[in-house]
């Protein structure tokens, strides 16, 4: 039987955050659902660094449509979580739906993977983050830190069936564990 992957996001996710997941989990054969607040074509961006800036620069990029709203999600159906990073998370987790989806997956011990700017919807469960250890996107340490969690300045981090990564360069490692932990 196929594995199922839900992966929760919204628009100005970082683009790059949604198409190697989204991909990879279909290169292995998982059903892989988009969700994010309503159904729709999502805007994806582009984030980048350009050479004497102290922060990323943003520009739209690629359209994907989403499959299911937050509201009508059942996590019971799904084996593991991918949240992405980029804008999204910042208004994704004022959704009331989500925080229960993700808290599913925590008190299910089912896989999940964070990376980046995702951590902002992690803090949306922080009685289930206390005590846990997670990278994020470097901006997002107050976040990881303020929800009870310890913050690790590493590229990759894995905590249990909690896989993390701080940025869109480090997708293979946090797909490779992912792969790994849902398997």
């Amino acid at each position: 039987m196929s594995r199922k992957v839900l992966i929760v996001t919204g628009d100005a996710v970082e683009a790059l955050e949604i198409y190697y997941p989204y991909y990879r989990c279909l290169e292995e054969g998982y059903a892989t659902t988009i969700a994010s607040p309503s159904v729709k074509k999502l805007q994806t961006v582009s984030h980048d660094f350009i050479e004497g800036m102290e922060t990323y620069v943003e520009k739209p990029a690629y359209g994907i449509d989403s499959h299911i709203a937050f509201a009508d999600v059942d996590p019971t159906q799904y084996d593991g979580l991918i949240i992405p990073g980029g804008r999204a998370p910042e208004y994704i987790r004022l959704d009331e739906s989500l925080p229960k989806i993700v808290r599913h997956f925590f008190e299910e011990g089912k896989p999940v993977g964070a990376i980046c700017h995702a951590s902002q919807v992690l803090a949306t469960i922080p009685d289930l983050m206390k005590d846990r250890s997670c990278t994020a996107y470097i901006a997002c340490k107050p976040d990881v830190v303020a929800c009870g969690a310890t913050y690790i300045d590493e590229s990759l981090h894995t905590d249990g069936h909690l896989v993390s990564g701080q940025a869109w360069h480090d997708l293979p490692g946090f797909m490779r564990e992912f792969i790994r932990l849902i398997n």
